[in-house]
């Protein structure tokens, strides 16, 4: 029985530069299962994130199958697809693309009142989850006010509170300095453990690779797995 969160098979992602068809992605499978952590590393520009925007629906691969659950995202139409990802999938990025309009509160609530969420269901549900964080008391700010690692530790939860079965995390703590790139991979860590959550994290810090449960690099277009 697969009961994997996330599988892909042979993916291969082809691009035209212009000049010809560029291969970034070439036969790529990989399996992972709730509350398992996995790093993905490599050199810049060998489709770390192609691969993330795969496995998450935000890109269509060139050949080969994702799935979410068993289910195979390519059959689905968009509107199909975008409510499985809502409901199953968490995306952090190393920037945090946080609403500068809106405080801290309000963005973590934002995809659950998109989700259908009533608002004081949301609103209750997104300040439990700043309080986690421990920004109970910076809930009301807004992302200007607020530092670099808040802001990305608000990403977070607003990436957590819908309570998704896999994050997928692009280079999560490449923007912050070491103290607060540990701070937000102990909290990567220790949110998805509580919650069972799978994690799936691109990143270049060996750092971060080196506190999954399993790494792969990715090298001319290839996926493999390192430490075994």
């Amino acid at each position: 029985m697969n009961n994997a969160v996330i599988e892909c098979q042979d993916l291969g992602r082809r691009f035209d530069d212009g000049g010809g068809a560029v291969e970034v992605l070439q036969g790529v499978s990989l399996r992972v299962m709730p509350g398992e952590t996995v790093a993905v590393t490599g050199a810049s520009g060998s489709g770390k994130s192609t691969l993330l925007h795969l496995l998450g629906g935000l890109d269509q691969a060139s050949r080969g199958r994702v799935f979410l659950e068993g289910h195979a995202l390519g059959q689905m139409k968009d509107a199909e697809r975008a409510r499985m990802r809502n409901r199953l999938l968490g995306f952090v990025y190393q920037f945090h693309h946080l609403l500068p309009e809106f405080s801290a509160l309000e963005n973590v609530a934002m995809p659950l009142l998109i989700g259908g969420c009533r608002a004081a269901e949301a609103k209750a549900r997104s300040a439990a989850m700043l309080e986690r964080i421990g920004l109970a008391e910076r809930m009301l700010h807004r992302p200007a006010e607020l530092s670099g690692g808040e802001r990305q530790r608000v990403a977070i939860a607003r990436a957590l509170v819908t309570a998704p079965r896999c994050l997928l995390a692009d280079e999560p703590t490449g923007n912050l300095d070491h103290a607060n790139a540990r701070l937000v991979g102990d909290l990567l860590l220790e949110l998805c453990a509580e919650r069972n959550a799978a994690l799936v994290v691109v990143t270049h810090d060996p750092g971060v690779a080196s506190r999954m449960q399993k790494c792969f690099v990715l090298d001319g277009g290839r996926l493999t797995q390192t430490g075994v």
